[in-house]
């Protein structure tokens, strides 16, 4: 069984910040960890700065508020899109 990989704040920011400079593949490749993972970094990087990969300890009240708040939403949105499925192919069924 494959146990996945952690890495640290320091380890992902440096890691974006090579990214950044040598390009996202070469470096992805380099330090052998996924470019979609990389990306994913670069992003946080650029939405909260330093403070990107903090723990949740650290984060302000507002931050993971804000944090839980998108995650609620996200698993809203896929439930949403499950019921309109299952409306759609019902009514059909029954049509």
């Amino acid at each position: 069984m494959n146990k996945r990989r952690t890495f640290t704040p320091e380890f992902k920011l440096e890691a974006v910040a090579l990214a950044k400079r040598d390009g996202f593949s070469a470096t992805a490749a380099a330090l052998k960890v996924s470019e979609p993972n990389l990306r994913n970094w670069a992003k946080q990087v650029g939405e909260r700065g330093h403070k990107a990969f903090a723990s949740l300890s650290e984060r302000t009240d507002v931050e993971a508020e804000l944090r839980r708040l998108k995650e609620e939403n996200r698993q809203l949105r896929l439930e949403r899109d499950i019921l309109k499925k299952a409306t759609a192919f019902f009514a059909k069924e029954n049509g």
